[in-house]
């Protein structure tokens, strides 16, 4: 369910970025209570075209009573209609419609030593992990991996500086940048995996740390991956959230096939269920949307996880899936906007 909220700031981050923070009436401010990593599903009219999007929150999260901060970091993207509205038009005082904070990629405060590694706006979620962790476990421990463009295209750095000086033995940054020299620290160059499985034990001990952290674009989360599973890390510590993905390379994107001529989809959503019939090759999700105004989605490309649905019978296949982990996948779990129906009949709850 989605609910207007005021823009009660916005501030220029970089040339291309901004941080937007929503106003939260005192009668919604459990709704919009956040567990660090979480994000928001927005929504919002530009010339006459519903536009939603999904922005992580990098607001440290507030314990009850106080209040909830709602502050998301957007970046421009190229022919992005909500990115390129906010940067040049959204203003303090406009009204924008968000459905209460969600997301599985989130680190819940307690001891041990935990790591990040990021790419560009990746930090987003990571910097609300890393403020809430370290000012609410006094033993906790936090190494931040980041890599940018350039020291100007770098979001959030009065944010992680404020960090390294609040938390100088708790907190430890590496900053790589890719087009740009640093006068200290690490050469300019991408963090791919043969830097980063040499790099990683250089700077904490990587056997020692209780949770891994990877946000950002593709190619780093998957590098980063390989590199961890090179140093002998267990899958299971190994969380990530992709930012931005290209069309999918062959290992994680297959061609579409029309659905059977006769498939029914039966969908259970706030528990009400409907059956309707999906018709051509249209997702389960597009399926869902012709009666069901109201059915979970954000960016229908498989990278947000706005619409995890469990498949409860049926078999579907999904075009690509940048959202669910696999042991979400092997529980039964699936993306309704890449899903297609590969049986006469395919039944999802999406209230699980």
């Amino acid at each position: 369910m989605f609910h207007p909220l005021r823009v009660s700031a916005i501030e220029r981050i970089t040339d291309d970025a901004v941080a937007v923070t929503l106003a939260v009436p005192a009668e919604l401010r459990e709704t919009f209570r956040h567990t660090p990593g979480q994000h928001l599903n927005v929504r919002y009219t530009v010339d006459g075209q519903e536009v939603r999007r999904s922005y992580s929150i990098c607001a440290p999260a507030a314990e009850q009573p106080g209040e909830p901060v709602l502050r998301v970091g957007i970046r421009m993207v190229e022919g992005g209609a909500f990115s390129t509205y906010a940067l040049k038009e959204l203003a303090v005082g406009d009204q924008v419609e968000a459905m209460p904070p969600m997301g599985r990629f989130v680190l819940k405060p307690r001891p041990g030593l935990f790591a990040a590694v990021v790419g560009g706006s990746g930090i987003t979620p990571v910097l609300s992990m890393a403020a809430t962790l370290l000012d609410r476990e006094p033993s906790a421990r936090f190494c931040l991996i980041r890599s940018d463009r350039t020291a100007a295209s770098t979001m959030f750095l009065d944010e992680v500086a404020d960090l390294k000086d609040r938390y100088p033995d708790r907190f430890q940054l590496v900053t790589a940048l890719s087009r740009e020299e640093q006068s200290a620290g690490l050469p300019s160059g991408r963090l791919d995996t043969e830097r980063l499985t040499g790099l990683l034990p250089a700077v904490l001990p990587v056997a020692e740390v209780d949770g891994w952290f990877l946000c950002g674009p593709l190619g780093l989360v998957r590098g980063t991956e390989k590199a961890l599973k090179a140093l002998g890390v267990d899958r299971s510590r190994v969380h990530q959230e992709i930012f931005h993905v290209d069309e999918g390379p062959a290992d994680v994107a297959v061609a579409k096939v029309a659905a059977p001529s006769d498939s029914v989809l039966t969908a259970t959503l706030h528990g009400r269920s409907g059956s309707w019939p999906v018709e051509n090759a249209e997702s389960l999700l597009e399926t869902v949307l012709r009666s069901r105004s109201d059915a979970p989605y954000a960016c229908k490309g498989g990278v947000c996880g706005t619409c995890r649905a469990f498949l409860v019978s049926g078999e579907v296949r999904m075009d690509r899936n940048f959202a669910l982990e696999p042991e979400e996948t092997d529980a039964g779990f699936v993306l309704a906007c890449q899903s297609h129906p590969l049986t006469p009949e395919v039944a999802l709850d999406f209230d699980r």
